[in-house]
């Protein structure tokens, strides 16, 4: 769970909402890497995707943080993803 001014998401007090940010993971030869596209420069990487997973929902966590201290405008989720056969 992320904590959220809410008063950016247009309503009047704090309070604890969920916010679910597509993450992207992709498998290296030896390890994952994982990015979350609407919050540019939050990425992760572990030798396995379970750990891949825990370190960028830490990384959300802490980007946010770090965006929220220096007045910025937390992005709202609007990635999302498709699978196109082919």
């Amino acid at each position: 769970m992320v904590w959220l001014d809410l008063k950016q998401a247009g309503l009047k007090s704090w309070s604890k909402v969920i916010m679910d940010y597509m993450v992207i993971i992709e498998k290296g030869p030896h390890s994952y890497g994982a990015y979350v596209p609407d919050l540019p420069g939050c990425v992760a990487a572990a030798e396995t995707k379970e750990e891949v997973l825990e370190l960028i929902r830490e990384a959300i966590e802490l980007h946010i943080e770090a965006m929220k201290e220096e007045g910025l405008e937390v992005p709202k989720p609007s990635t999302t993803s498709e699978y196109v056969h082919v």
